[in-house]
């Protein structure tokens, strides 16, 4: 209240002052009562009209944008306008530090990997990240305030939001069928939902792998056990003379080599997988790579073939030697067991013009058809399965090649045409390939 008593003192010494000088001014017409009134009653008003001025002024800064500063006026208006002022202001910082928040909780959502929208209580879209525009095919600006169910027409999904049992999430086909989404809704606020979405495709394809996967070794020992246990049973309740007798074991030893074969190359697919990647600074001297891989080559063949390698006396690799050297008798290997007898294994080591290098592995075998080259490397692929169990193959070499190439940095590159035979590139990184430093004199001397 220490505003009103000011206004009552400004108002009374504007009547007296008015007073006063009416009544003087009254003398001369010889009316002072008359001229007093006149006169107090002039200084009111103008006390009146000055506090309006000052109030209009005050509600034409209210009516603006509150840029300025208020009114800097002394009394009542002056505190009701630092008043006003200092709530507006007060205010502003409250709803700036508000929106400021919002912002880091609406950035927050827009890194999450995962899609989030909201949805009011007619299915319209609130607010959406770019993830679940993304995954739902949506424009995040464009589509906002549109019905969820006329842009996603996905059955599931649309049956799914209509039901209202969000226990479970549904999982769906996304736009163009180009990926699988994993969608969970949950209620929040007054009748609106909150729209999770995470891609899942990928997640889908490892466990159909994995079911694959699971199945075909489940085939593959199953096979091979299927026969042994037949031969078990014939040689425990058939008398067999000599030589049937010799005959089965022999079968029964080639079915337990398959199968010792078979879990060696899923131990190693394992240990390949699970393991850190080869040192990049860990040199290797290619030759005596390409000399194991050739002996092994010789042995299998028995002389049937023709085996040639070159290259890689000045070249050495950084990786793992034991990683390398299953490679590249994996690829040796398959080479000679699917090339006829009297046919030729061509092993090189090339230099490429970007710095890299490439060891090829190319042969005159029967071919390979073009629709299957791009499945090779799948575990347990086989373009010839019958042929493939007839050579002694688990189905499983090249996946063994494809991941020790890709640790090291590399690719497999395969071409391939039915009755011109095949060829298989090993192909390395200029990181990973180096011209082998010669040794000092001195030391060569020495040796």
């Amino acid at each position: 209240m220490s505003w009103l008593l000011p206004r009552i003192l400004g108002a009374m010494l504007a009547l007296v002052v008015g007073g006063g000088l009416g009544m003087l001014a009254g003398h001369l017409v010889k009316l002072p009562l008359l001229g007093m009134l006149i006169g107090g009653a002039v200084g009111v008003v103008l006390v009146i009209v000055l506090d309006g001025l000052r109030g209009r002024r005050l509600v034409a800064w209210l009516r603006g944008q509150q840029r300025d500063e208020a009114p800097r006026d002394a009394g009542f208006w002056g505190e009701i306008a630092y008043r006003i002022e200092r709530s507006l202001r007060a205010r502003e910082q409250a709803l700036q530090a508000e929106r400021g928040r919002l912002e880091q909780f609406l950035s927050a959502i827009e890194a999450s990997p995962n899609g989030v929208m909201m949805i009011d209580r007619n299915d319209q879209i609130d607010w959406c990240n770019r993830v679940a525009a993304d995954h739902f095919g949506l424009d995040p600006v464009r589509d906002l305030r549109q019905r969820l169910t006329n842009l996603v027409r996905s059955p599931a999904f649309v049956a799914y939001l209509l039901e209202g049992d969000f226990a479970e999430p549904v999982v769906f086909a996304g736009p163009g069928g180009l990926s699988t989404l994993s969608v969970l809704v949950r209620p929040y606020g007054h009748r609106k939902r909150l729209v999770l979405s995470q891609d899942v495709t990928e997640r889908e394809r490892a466990e159909a792998m994995r079911r694959d996967f699971v199945a075909n070794v489940s085939h593959e020992i199953k096979t091979p056990l299927t026969v042994l246990a037949g031969f078990v049973e014939t040689m425990a309740t058939l008398p067999l003379a000599d030589g049937e007798r010799e005959h089965v074991l022999a079968l029964m030893a080639q079915q337990t080599d398959r199968m010792q074969a078979l879990v060696n190359d899923l131990l190693t697919l394992a240990q390949l997988e699970g393991s850190p990647r080869p040192a990049p600074d860990r040199w290797l001297p290619v030759a005596p790579l390409m000399a194991r891989a050739r002996a092994d080559g010789v042995a299998l063949s028995g002389g049937r073939h023709t085996l040639v390698f070159a290259g890689g006396d000045d070249a050495e690799l950084a990786g793992s030697e034991v990683e390398l050297f299953s490679a590249l008798a994996n690829l040796v290997n398959n080479a000679v067991r699917y090339t006829p007898a009297d046919g030729r294994v061509d092993v090189r080591w090339l230099w490429r013009s970007d710095g890299g290098a490439e060891i090829e592995v190319s042969d005159s075998g029967p071919g390979i058809a073009r629709e299957h080259l791009a499945r090779l490397t799948e575990r347990f692929y086989r373009a010839d399965s019958s042929r493939s169990r007839e050579t002694g193959g688990t189905g499983l070499g090249l996946s063994i090649v494809k991941h020790v190439v890709q640790r090291h940095g590399g690719e497999i590159d395969i071409d391939s045409e039915l009755g011109k035979g095949s060829r298989f590139k090993l192909v390395f990184p200029a990181a990973r390939v180096r011209r082998q430093v010669a040794q000092p004199a001195t030391e060569a001397a020495a040796a």
